[in-house]
């Protein structure tokens, strides 16, 4: 279990700085690449666990990366190569500060508001009479404004994006057109593999050239959403729980161990074998995902292998 990567202090060649986020470590290259290493470290309630997660990097950095090629066609991204299981190296761009959500079931976030008995979410409305896991009408934008670390992201609705100038108008409109495109073809793909996608999020910038590029990750079960298509329907009209391939595990666990990242609460104690049991199912979902046996990389010396993989690719 101690092969696993929860800390990194790399320096590469041409190395300016290093951005460490709740899952992943952002290396600044003077070249005007970044090196984005997906750490096993795993996050709930903007909180990080205390232990990290065999293979969880690598399962993230992986569907990612595909899925980024998967939606070249659509929308530019940021990514240049992956020379290493947990590496994605790409250009560098200038985030936009807003994180755009989009979803096409009443789930989540959203099913909890509108149990709370509100009808528009980032001023968006949402219809009377449906209940949690019913599909909208047509998939709803509801942007957050990226938090700073240890906060959490807020709603923010098109117009208050706006008005503050968050984004410009011109910009604004490419990044819903990019989001749309982006949650059909993801849809398209979960469809094939016997899944529905529920909701997600992207996260865009902007390149020296002014271009505006995908950017972090895509479709991985830690920023969207699943559910199994089949049992859907009946599971719906029974009013049964959804059958979910996402981080919501996680999260019911340390729902009923008491904690929500409130004050005062204390992270529960994850055992060797709850740990375990974590990783087999971010591996079932990577599978389900990606229509793929997964391959487990060598993780006898992770640092080292990743330091040796990044300079061989940066020569």
């Amino acid at each position: 279990m101690n092969n696993t990567i929860t800390e990194t202090n790399f320096n590469f060649p041409g190395q300016k700085s290093v951005y460490k986020g709740k899952v992943r470590d952002v290396y600044a290259l003077e070249d005007k690449r970044l090196v984005m290493i997906a750490s096993d470290r795993l996050s709930a309630f903007d909180v990080v666990m205390p232990k990290g997660i065999p293979f969880k990097g690598q399962i993230l950095n992986q569907i990612a990366t595909k899925m980024m090629k998967d939606t070249e066609d659509l929308v530019p991204n940021w990514l240049e190569a992956t020379p290493d299981p947990n590496v994605a190296i790409g250009k560098t761009c200038e985030p936009f500060q807003v994180e755009m959500v989009i979803r096409g079931y009443l789930s989540g976030h959203a099913a909890r508001e509108y149990k709370a008995g509100k009808r528009e979410l980032c001023g968006v409305t949402m219809p009377e009479g449906l209940k949690e896991n019913d599909k909208f009408p047509s998939p709803i934008i509801t942007p957050a404004t990226k938090a700073a670390q240890g906060d959490h992201d807020e709603d923010i609705s098109r117009e208050n994006i706006l008005k503050r100038e968050i984004v410009s108008e011109e910009d604004y409109g490419i990044l819903e057109d990019y989001t749309r495109k982006l949650f059909q073809r993801g849809t398209e793909i979960a469809a094939k593999r016997g899944l529905i996608s529920v909701d997600t999020k992207y996260e865009f910038g902007k390149t020296e050239d002014g271009k505006i590029v995908l950017i972090d990750e895509i479709h991985t079960p830690d920023s969207s959403r699943y559910f199994y298509a089949e049992g859907y329907q009946e599971r719906q009209e029974k009013g049964e729980p959804q059958k979910q391939l996402s981080k919501e595990f996680v999260r019911q666990w340390l729902i009923q161990n008491n904690f929500q990242g409130l004050e005062g609460q204390q992270v529960p104690e994850m055992s060797e074998d709850y740990i375990a049991s974590v990783s087999e199912r971010y591996i079932e979902l990577y599978e389900n995902i990606t229509g793929e046996k997964f391959v487990k990389a060598d993780v006898s010396n992770i640092q080292k292998r990743i330091e040796e993989n990044v300079l061989q690719y940066l020569k």
